[in-house]
């Protein structure tokens, strides 16, 4: 960053010289590439695409049929008190979305645009919406597999149920080896993508918004302090677990968002008169783009890789979350989760995107003209800065409020992803004050060191560990899917009993009757 100097810059070198090796070899297993169309497909890629369309397929396009009952549970038509689990549907979902809603939509979306043109926007689209089916299935597992201890507290996720599942199917051994490596995946990416990548990229919109007046945070010093105070208020809210991260999260998520969608629209209105040629050039390079080595392959790979980052569907974060509500039906918290990657792709992304398109700022301009000659793009003409340049087109003196925006996002990124974090390191080294506690310094003292990486480094960590994470997750949701398919249709049945006036007490002695049945046959067929 320019302006270090002093020991910092030895410290901001050594980092960086340790972390690129691991990224470039990382990288390379992660994002395998096979040559398809005439251009590199990584095979990652296709692995959650099939993920997200298989799912959709075999619960009948869920997110379509079932996304009005899932906005009326989120917003409490079947709540249940006396449930167990420590949070309410709507600060489950808000606590998931603030790990999704984030840097991911403002800086990942630029980058898309910039390396993969207008067109990478539809593709992000269909990644949010097949995602959202691949998001009901693991939340769906997060709560039926969930663990809650003595003191009421909740953990699950796909440490639990990868093992619990699978073993229930007969492959305990294929389940440990998939909790365990779900579990590395997530705290690394806890690490690098929900705490360093998000520092990284907030400091940087700091920099870019104060660099005229000042060169304070542009310094080695600057960028100490910054990440000090992140890991201090990240430290403070993750003290209070997922109920303080809830409370936390339902007032600033749904505030923010709002806030962000409003400064989106005010810059597409002072551009009105763009809006239908972009919209046709989105549309247009989605399936012929141009200056993009790869065609339509390279628009969609980056399109795809791009919005995975963001909604994180598939991966088995947010199962994490999603797992603390109150409920005693497992599939009416995957049904709340089809909203998490819609909102966060399908609205959010297509706005920022549609915003950078119609703006045409010049760095975006600039980045466009260096992908058609075939040149790299990286550092400040990629990610944040395009989207505050975009913003400043129509808005002079928006950056500013911008950048409050990003530090809230990624704040609110940082304390989720911190959560989720915990419950893997918990659950590879055990619970307890001593583990709690480690884990919590050593995640607040990395925030510190997200100042002083490069942006690449980030993005290709956090990618490679995101992907990876996915790999063992998705083993494990096509074969407990029969699992969820069983638990919608309970779901299913209750709303429909529900809404007919039958009471909530009759309801659950009638499925007490039935899995006493179905267990008892279970018996008689095992003799």
């Amino acid at each position: 960053m320019a302006g270090q100097h002093s020991w910092t810059d030895e410290i901001d070198q050594t980092v960086n010289n340790l972390f690129e090796p691991v990224s470039r070899a990382l990288t390379q297993v992660v994002f395998y590439e096979i040559e398809l169309f005439g251009g590199p497909f990584p095979l990652i890629v296709g692995w959650l695409a099939v993920a997200g369309l298989v799912f959709t397929v075999l619960f009948g396009f869920v997110q379509i049929r079932h996304l009005p009952l899932a906005i009326k549970l989120v917003r409490g038509r079947y709540e249940q008190p006396d449930a167990p689990g420590e949070v309410t549907h709507f600060q489950a979902l808000t606590s998931a979305v603030s790990g999704t809603v984030g840097l991911g939509n403002i800086a990942g979306v630029a980058i898309a645009v910039s390396i993969g043109g207008p067109g990478a926007t539809v593709w992000m689209m269909l990644c949010g919406f097949l995602g959202m089916a691949s998001k009901f299935v693991e939340c769906t597992l997060g709560v039926r597999y969930r663990e809650i201890d003595q003191h009421g507290r909740v953990s699950g996720g796909p440490m639990h149920y990868l093992r619990k599942g699978l073993a229930e199917r007969g492959l305990p051994r294929l389940g440990g080896t998939l909790s365990l490596l779900a579990a590395v995946t997530i705290l690394f990416f806890a690490f690098f993508g929900g705490n360093l990548f998000q520092v990284n990229q907030s400091l940087e919109q700091l920099v870019a918004v104060t660099e005229d007046h000042t060169s304070f945070f542009a310094g080695s010093g600057g960028a100490l302090l910054f990440g000090a105070v992140v890991a201090l208020l990240a430290g403070l809210v993750l003290l209070g677990g997922i109920r303080a991260i809830g409370r936390v999260t339902s007032r600033l998520v749904p505030a923010m968002s709002i806030l962000y969608c409003a400064a989106c629209l005010v810059v597409i209105g002072c551009n009105a008169t763009a809006v239908p040629e972009a919209v046709a050039t989105i549309c247009r390079e989605a399936v012929s783009p141009e200056g993009v080595a790869g065609g339509v392959v390279g628009a969609l790979i980056v399109g795809f890789q791009r919005a995975a980052f963001s909604n994180e569907a598939g991966v088995g974060s947010a199962p994490i979350a999603h797992s603390a509500v109150k409920t005693k039906r497992p599939a009416t918290e995957g049904l709340v989760a089809l909203i998490e990657p819609f909102l966060d792709t399908v609205v959010i992304c297509t706005m920022t995107a549609l915003t950078i398109v119609v703006a045409g700022g010049p760095l975006y301009q600039e980045a466009r003209e260096r992908v058609a000659s075939g040149e790299a793009v990286e550092g400040n003409s990629v990610g944040i800065s395009i989207t505050s340049d975009a913003f400043e087109t129509a808005l002079p003196g928006f950056p500013y409020v911008l950048t409050l925006a990003v530090f809230l996002f990624a704040f609110a990124t940082i304390i989720t992803w911190g959560y989720y974090g915990l419950k893997a390191w918990t659950h590879l080294f055990g619970p307890g004050r001593f583990a709690d506690g480690s884990y919590k310094v050593l995640f607040c003292l990395l925030a510190v060191g997200g100042a002083l990486l490069s942006l690449g480094t980030l993005v290709d960590l956090a990618d490679a560990f995101l992907f990876l994470a996915a790999v063992c997750n998705i083993i494990g949701l096509y074969l407990l899917a029969p699992v969820v398919r069983a638990e919608l249709r309970k779901v299913l049945t209750y709303v429909r009993r529900r809404d007919a006036g039958d009471s909530e007490e009759q309801i659950e002695a009638d499925e007490r009757a039935a899995e006493q049945a179905e267990s008892a046959e279970d018996i008689t067929l095992a003799k």
